[in-house]
């Protein structure tokens, strides 16, 4: 598989809730927990309308990926996307994020490992930061499937401080590998 290596771009967290998240020059990533200080850290979801469903739901989501490249696709259609903007944790380049199968182990820098677990399900949020970038990032495809581009989700397995220009290795799998669904 390509694209099974990459480096951080930027790192970003947040202690509030709110839609972009800061540039850091590091995080720390804690096991089971996700993004020390970040207000969607825990054992138990944190997204919003994920707590109205049913606070004691696992959180899946405890540290969000995007590739950066994304950001060059969309600023082809007009839109101007920094890192850390879509509220992402982890900013990207070269690893092929979306193509990875759930289970896949992300190790970031010396020590941090991040298990994928699913597509990010993006909101109504993204059109309130601007306007027309949802279509952007969640369209159809030629059989009408939806596509999800506004990157992954996954859990802490091993805690590390991690920094851009950190290295990213993926570890697949065994056995047969199962597509990456919104979680």
């Amino acid at each position: 598989m390509s694209g099974t290596k990459g480096t951080v771009r930027a790192v970003s967290s947040n202690g509030e809730y709110s839609f972009t998240k800061p540039n850091r020059d590091s995080i720390t990533l804690l096991p089971g927990l996700g993004v020390a200080g970040d207000v969607h850290a825990g054992v138990t979801v944190k997204h919003r309308s994920r707590v109205a469903q049913d606070p004691t739901q696992p959180n899946l989501r405890q540290v969000h990926l995007i590739h950066g490249e994304l950001f060059a696709e969309v600023a082809g259609q007009g839109f101007e996307v920094a890192p850390g903007q879509l509220g992402e944790n982890v900013t990207t380049e070269g690893i092929d994020l979306l193509g990875l199968p759930t289970g896949t182990l992300l190790h970031i820098g010396a020590e941090a490992v991040v298990e994928v677990t699913g597509l990010r399900n993006p909101c109504l949020q993204i059109d309130g930061f601007q306007n027309g970038l949802l279509k952007q990032v969640v369209g159809r495809d030629a059989d009408g499937t939806i596509v999800r581009k506004a990157g992954i989700m996954s859990v802490v397995r091993e805690g590390g401080e991690i920094r851009p220009g950190d290295p990213i290795t993926a570890e697949l799998p065994a056995g047969p590998h199962r597509p990456l669904e919104r979680v």
